[in-house]
């Protein structure tokens, strides 16, 4: 079964939960570029609790492909994001081993915001040693074969993760605070708990959706 769902920039917990169960994953190519998503933005741990991340963009309105969405480079997001994150986790036991790879993806000149997400979804899979078969979208489509499990705009910041039924939170050592933040970016995982990111995600899952 094939799961068909948007990119995300640097996809949380429950995004990588909900793609765990399948082993061919189609992203959105084709689809409107949706304000106020998950696919410009993500959240990690500061010593001031949570924080978000957001990829300016040129696009601000009317209706346009996400393929054809423009990170606006005018704004210095990548030395704001690269500082926060290197500030928020260069205490986290793993951060060195991932890092380097890490930094040398946001400081690449994307041009577009999906092949930036994309760029970034491969190195978080990479990462967790997931290798589902990737493709993506060459059309919009709205009927779609039962072999396929659509998932586009599920996840999104409208509502809680808690009212999905993807992932549970289950805590683990993080950086800063003495009660645990759910369903941050993937990065806060790997960084705090390393080569057992993947185990933590398995755990974290709540129900195999292609079964």
């Amino acid at each position: 079964m094939t799961l068909l769902l948007e990119l995300h920039y640097l996809p949380s917990l429950e995004y990588f939960c909900a793609l765990q169960p399948f082993d061919q994953i189609q992203l959105e190519k084709c689809e409107y570029y949706a304000k106020q998503s998950y696919r410009n933005r993500c959240y990690i741990n500061t010593s001031q609790g949570a924080a978000m991340l957001i990829v300016p963009l040129t696009a601000k309105h009317g209706k346009t492909l996400i393929s054809d969405v423009r990170i606006d480079y005018n704004q210095k997001w990548q030395n704001i994001h690269w500082r926060s994150i290197e500030s928020a986790y260069r205490k986290a036991p793993f951060f060195e081993h991932y890092a380097d790879d890490l930094k040398y993806i946001l400081y690449r000149h994307h041009v577009f915001l999906f092949d930036l997400n994309m760029e970034l979804l491969s190195f978080c899979l990479k990462s967790i040693n997931f290798n589902p078969a990737l493709s993506v979208s060459v059309n919009y489509d709205q009927d779609l074969p039962t072999s396929v499990f659509d998932l586009r705009s599920q996840i999104n910041p409208k509502k809680s993760h808690l009212n999905r039924q993807f992932y549970k939170p289950v805590a683990y050592n993080q950086v800063f605070g003495s009660g645990f933040v759910e369903n941050l970016s993937l990065i806060d995982l790997l960084f705090c708990e390393g080569p057992r990111a993947g185990l933590q995600l398995r755990t974290s899952r709540k129900a195999d959706l292609n079964k």
